[in-house]
């Protein structure tokens, strides 16, 4: 991809998937036989599995197509035990993020399992932090200790530390973001939708959650021809709002060549109820996104999306953190 091109097709969608034909909890879980028609989907589109080591690769070299990224959250047994014989008989690999404290208890993996899968090419193992707690409320020295915890457990299991890193919950602000990059994970995942394009930030890289609620294969079609949506910034640039700042004032700034940029449509959470966003431009590539009523949950979520002129639809999840909530 030619970092230029901010119309481009190309990009790496990423999906998120925890626990597997776990059915009382529909929230997290997949059950295996969707599950398979979701693999299905992926080859008939002709779309390719990557490793992390190809990701890698391509969002600092060039991408030139669509890819498929899997990364499984939480190091469920469960996932163990349904899905990674499908994977490993198919040859799909994925990322899987652990949380340490959790290795070894009852419904969890444990680490002589962690063990066998990093010893496949298939497998990248990823950092989910130790406690799986709400670290973006954290001090801190609390939120250092959390993850320099996980890092050295890592280094005892594994004889390594993971460089790559998932967001508890999705939730991130700037100060969590620095202090992930301070203790050297390069990349960094969260749980906003969105397809991955080379402007996109590696400290908030989007992911579509998939589950008994968002994982029905109407909507898993139309994820898999969702195209990546290039933006130059979006503010308040710290995604952990106080109180005060409830509802944020948000603009998104495009580059000048998005084509279409003006068919763009916004929805928000906002007062509790998805709703379509009142937006309003300021010239030809800054919107602003007109919330009428406050976030009144943890998480505040706007979703914008762009038909393409050659058809798929352009996607922007933003996910904010309601800090007093």
């Amino acid at each position: 991809m030619d970092l230029n091109n901010f119309n481009t097709k190309a990009g790496v969608i990423t999906l998120m998937y925890h626990r597997f034909n776990e059915n009382k909890y529909p929230s997290t879980n997949v059950r295996n036989e969707i599950f398979i028609e979701q693999l299905e989907l992926i080859n008939n589109a002709k779309i390719e599995f990557i490793t992390f080591k190809k990701f890698e690769k391509i969002i600092t070299t060039s991408m030139n197509k669509n890819y498929i990224l899997l990364t499984i959250d939480d190091a469920f047994e469960s996932f163990y035990l349904n899905a990674w014989p499908i994977l490993k008989g198919e040859k799909i690999p994925f990322i899987l993020f652990v949380n340490t404290r959790e290795v070894g208890k009852n419904g969890y993996m444990n680490w002589d399992q962690i063990r066998e899968l990093d010893k496949s090419n298939l497998v990248t193992i990823g950092n989910h932090s130790h406690s799986h707690e709400y670290l973006i409320d954290w001090e801190n020295d609390k939120i250092i200790n959390d993850l320099k915890t996980s890092i050295n457990i890592f280094k005892n299991q594994l004889k390594y530390s993971p460089k790559i890193f998932s967001y508890p919950f999705g939730e991130y602000s700037e100060n969590l973001k620095k202090i992930v990059s301070n203790l050297n994970f390069k990349y960094a995942f969260g749980q906003h939708s969105g397809v991955i394009d080379k402007t996109k930030d590696l400290l908030e890289l989007p992911r579509f959650p998939i589950n008994e609620k968002y994982g029905e294969l109407k909507r898993f079609k139309t994820i898999l021809s969702t195209l990546p949506f290039p933006y130059e910034s979006i503010t308040p640039k710290d995604r952990y709002l106080n109180n005060n700042e409830n509802p944020p004032k948000i603009k998104i700034r495009f580059f000048k060549d998005l084509i279409n940029i003006k068919n763009i449509n916004c929805y928000s959470n906002e007062g509790n109820i998805w709703k379509k966003s009142n937006i309003k431009f300021i010239n030809d590539h800054e919107l602003n996104i007109l919330l009428r009523e406050k976030f009144k949950s943890e998480r505040g979520r706007i979703n914008c999306s762009l038909q393409d002129i050659e058809g798929g639809w352009r996607w922007l999840g933003i996910q904010y953190v309601i800090a007093e909530y």
